[in-house]
């Protein structure tokens, strides 16, 4: 599980590190006092757990988490904070938990603790279920390179088999609400872990290459921009 540290105090911030470098499967992405460079990781490192003060100067905690899930990046957030009074609006932003100061070091484990668990049950289902006549196909969703629909049916095209079925991009789109995967253009879904380039194909368009598979996709431009930022 890889964790990001934020708290603009660099005592609080040192006892974080402290607390959360002795559990083990954990790795600390980066440790900072400053909300803007914590952002900044965000954007450029995957990051499974942000741990945050809420009161900061310039860019909050609070503001922090708001990013992360209007964006709805798959992020996990814990507050850690003196402050109750934003206890109701964090809930609000789907926060995991929220710590008062000053806590045990077993209060803030058995957090990450309930959160790894949490997590160990969500890559548990971690499949799709499609159901064709007689057969039930079982796809890993981490095998899935993107879905393309093509008049009545679409195809999924993964590592091993391209399969067929009925359900709309809609459907499917609510299976799939891992990060890894984006609606790219209203034709196609795409894994973003499987993209080898983009090359030009309309003005508002690419065609996209992936690795495994010779089958290319579409995005448009605005998704382009979405992941060069996110």
């Amino acid at each position: 599980m890889k964790i990001g540290l934020v708290d603009d105090r660099l005592i609080d911030l040192d006892k974080l590190n402290a607390i959360v470098a002795g559990m083990t499967g954990i790795e600390i992405v980066f440790s900072t006092t400053s909300a803007e460079e914590a952002y900044e990781q965000i954007k450029r490192e995957t990051v499974d757990v942000l741990i945050a003060d809420i009161e900061m100067p310039n860019l909050s905690g609070y503001e922090l988490a708001d990013i992360i899930h209007s964006h709805a990046l798959n992020i996990s957030v814990i507050f850690v904070t003196a402050n109750s009074g934003y206890a109701v609006h964090a809930f609000e932003l789907n926060v995991h938990d929220y710590i008062m100061k000053p806590y045990s070091k077993e209060r803030l484990t058995g957090s990450i603790e309930r959160l790894k668990e949490k997590t160990k049950s969500a890559e548990m289902t971690g499949r799709l279920y499609l159901k064709q006549k007689n057969d039930i196909h079982i796809i890993q969703k981490k095998d899935i390179i993107f879905i393309e629909r093509s008049g009545r049916s679409t195809t999924i095209h993964t590592k091993d088999e391209e399969i067929k079925t009925y359900l709309s991009l809609n459907e499917l789109e609510g299976e799939l609400r891992e990060r890894d995967f984006i609606r790219s253009h209203r034709s196609f879904i795409i894994n973003i872990h499987f993209v080898k380039n983009f090359s030009l194909y309309a003005k508002n368009s690419y065609m996209i290459r992936f690795e495994g598979t010779e089958a290319q996709a579409m995005i448009t431009k605005e998704k382009v921009d979405f992941l060069q930022q996110h």
